[in-house]
């Protein structure tokens, strides 16, 4: 797809989540997925969220971890979800809010429905996750909070109103909640164009190749091991003294 290379060494695993008990929303696909496998790997225990139970499934071996069905915008859905996690776990040290949806209207042309839909799964649902999740997160030492915003919600451009509103919602959050709920960690990621079903569902590999990728100084978008090893960065004690933050993971987009 891209003009220069994208091979990712692969990095053996270091154990550097042993003994972690972990929540990570929209684990059924893209980069809430690579999340979930990685921090498996790194000897974390995982519950994995979705509306797609049947994504996380599909990549899920038995016994590697929970998948839970639910809806991050629905708050009975989002604490029985993490009341039921929380169960399996014995407890949760750490929250990815990987779940997120897109669209591509312009703020003229957008549905209150749409605007309010967006909203409600990208902003209110890393707040609902949050607010459920404190109580556990409260109890443990070095607990974390991983969210993912965007590249736009750092710098948005047309056509991005409504998702870019959003994510820009989720590192003021981010940052607010780093204040409230400290010692336990908040910061969040923000990815520039990411190779996963949700951004192909809105380019063709052509256009991904010849102009998206041409906007980031790497010359390409980013598979999403790359963005799950920045959550795995946050989440780790490598991060220990860092909160509050906004990262750019975006190949050079916010500055190219």
């Amino acid at each position: 797809m891209q003009t220069k290379t994208t091979s990712v060494p692969k990095i053996p695993p270091l154990n550097r989540l042993a003994g972690r008990r972990i929540v990570v929303t929209g684990a059924g696909s893209g980069i809430g997925a690579a999340i979930a496998q990685l921090f498996i790997s790194e000897g974390a225990k995982v519950a994995a969220l979705d509306r797609n139970e049947a994504g996380i499934l599909a990549w899920m071996k038995s016994g590697e971890g929970i998948a839970l069905s639910m809806d991050v915008s629905d708050e009975t859905q989002v604490n029985d979800a993490v009341h039921r996690a929380a169960q399996a776990m014995e407890g949760i040290d750490g929250l990815v809010n990987a779940a997120g949806i897109a669209n591509q209207d312009l703020l003229s042309e957008v549905s209150l429905a749409d605007w309010r839909r967006v909203i409600d799964v990208n902003l209110t649902g890393s707040f609902l996750m949050a607010r459920a999740c404190f109580p556990y997160l409260n109890e443990v030492p070095d607990s974390t909070i991983v969210n993912l915003s965007s590249g736009q919600g750092l710098q948005p451009f047309m056509r991005r109103g409504a998702y870019a509103a959003s994510k820009a919602g989720v590192i003021s959050l981010s940052k607010t909640l780093a204040m409230e709920w400290a010692p336990i960690r908040v910061n969040t990621i923000c990815p520039g164009a990411v190779d996963t079903p949700m951004v192909r569902s809105g380019y063709t590999e052509e256009v991904l190749r010849t102009q998206v990728g041409s906007r980031y100084a790497l010359g390409r978008v980013a598979e999403a091991i790359e963005i799950a090893r920045a959550a795995l960065y946050l989440t780790s004690a490598e991060s220990s003294f860092v909160t509050g933050i906004a990262m750019a993971v975006d190949g050079g987009r916010s500055y190219h």
